[in-house]
């Protein structure tokens, strides 16, 4: 049994009380233009331009697999930039997610939330056009944020 909430919907409208942190997945090359952050710079201009900014300064901080960057789009609302994918396209090596990144990026995400004493909303991260199992990514979720107590609502998108 998940103690995982599954939801049709977009994850970027929670309809829950309090803070809330929205976490999706980016790759490390700087490419934000497919996928659900078009959904999210539909309604936040800052989480693009912050990944943006991040990523053209990566000499100089924490930019790359497992890194997460919080930004405050609200109130009450944050969106974390997970970086959890290598490139954007499946290759020699696969397709494009590192689990392992998004591991540790959860373990950031996990310590954030529960500071914020914030819920924690996503869609099937690392599971679109990173190409990951849902299977794989589950337990990461289960394990990192679940096991500590932290609320976690999945959004399958609803047509």
């Amino acid at each position: 049994m998940s103690g995982i909430t599954y939801v049709r919907g977009d994850a970027t409208v929670p309809s829950v009380k309090g803070v809330k942190v929205i976490a999706h997945v980016c790759n490390d090359i700087g490419g934000w233009g497919k996928g659900f952050v078009l959904a999210l710079s539909r309604r936040w201009p800052e989480p693009e331009a912050a990944y943006r900014a991040w990523h053209r300064g990566r000499a100089g901080n924490d930019f790359g697999l497992g890194a997460v960057q919080f930004v405050q789009v609200e109130r009450h609302v944050w969106v974390a930039n997970m970086i959890g994918q290598r490139g954007t396209r499946a290759g020699s090596k696969g397709v494009p997610v590192r689990y392992e990144a998004i591991d540790k990026a959860l373990e950031a995400l996990a310590a954030r939330a529960g500071e914020l004493a914030a819920t924690v909303h996503m869609p099937r991260i690392g599971c679109g056009l990173a190409g990951g199992k849902w299977s794989r990514i589950e337990p990461l979720i289960e394990e990192r944020l679940i096991r500590r107590g932290i609320p976690v609502t999945v959004y399958d998108h609803g047509d």
